[in-house]
């Protein structure tokens, strides 16, 4: 459906029991992500829950309305809250889509029931060592100019992101299979005007750090043991501010353990809701 939140159109799916509780999930990567990452993720729980994916503001299926801050894109999340008509959300993010849910959960504290991250960092002070990551490595020759454009959001236009992103789209799996990875590049939804804004206004400001062990619902930290652009620490940081966390990483998996472990980490989320947000008997599809 088409909903307009904050003055911007959003592309929305509504998932689940409308009586159960409800899970909002941000998709990752500022202007190359899209809805279908969170529904494919977190759409399997909406046999116990209500589960609302959506493209963010100048992403996706989207409208172009800036601006594509952290704050505005947690406003966002906040507002389909309040159209669910739910006191309290789940809120669910990885990668890009992990800043957004901590955002939020900072922002909301009152408004956040847990809290789901996967592969995500506090601040943006680990971007050198993924620099050093992708110097080290030898799977894939990198294209230094493009890949410096790419994380200053130097982008010139759509093309010119998809391009950048197919180049180094090989460092994040931990088993590289190339068809596959051109099969979710051609998949993959490119704006650029998002992207840059990421990188030229958001990325030096974030830092959560200060403000996470204010956040007391139940979080999983979930990551990749060979996650290449947000490392394990990140996520052990995370988890060792925010006094309700537990960390989870996955041996086997890079930056994608939903798609590279993806029975394992379903089974993960599905426990930790069960936990952290059990289930009334009753809730209807």
């Amino acid at each position: 459906m088409e909903l307009t939140i904050n003055g911007c159109r959003l592309n929305v799916e509504d998932l689940g029991p409308r009586d159960a509780p409800v899970i909002i999930a941000h998709h990752g990567g500022g202007g190359i992500g899209s809805l279908e990452e969170p529904k494919s993720t977190f759409g399997p729980l909406a046999d116990e829950y209500r589960v609302i994916v959506f493209d963010a503001r100048g992403c996706g299926r989207s409208e172009a309305v800036e601006p594509y801050s952290h704050e505005q894109w947690a406003a966002d999340v906040d507002a389909l809250r309040e159209w669910a008509g739910a006191e309290k959300i789940t809120v669910a993010g990885g990668s890009y889509g992990g800043f957004i849910a901590l955002e939020y959960a900072v922002r909301y504290p009152e408004r956040t029931e847990a809290v789901i991250l996967r592969d995500t960092a506090p601040d943006g002070t680990k971007l050198s060592l993924a620099f050093d990551n992708a110097r080290n490595q030898d799977r894939i020759e990198i294209k230094w100019d493009d890949f410096n454009r790419y994380w200053t959001g130097q982008i010139r236009d759509d093309a010119d992101l998809k391009q950048c992103w197919a180049d180094m789209i090989g460092l994040y799996d931990h088993t590289y299979d190339p068809e596959r990875s051109a099969a979710r590049v051609e998949a993959g939804f490119y704006r650029h005007e998002a992207h840059n804004w990421c990188f030229q206004h958001n990325w030096n400001s974030y830092d959560v750090k200060p403000q996470l062990p204010s956040v007391t619902a139940p979080m999983l930290v979930t990551v990749g043991r060979y996650d290449w652009v947000v490392p394990v620490e990140c996520s052990q940081t995370i988890a060792d501010l925010a006094p309700n966390a537990e960390l989870i990483v996955f041996e086997q998996s890079g930056h994608s353990p939903q798609f590279e472990e993806r029975e394992l980490f379903q089974q993960t989320i599905r426990n930790f809701m069960h936990r952290a947000v059990p289930v009334t008997e009753g809730v209807s599809a």
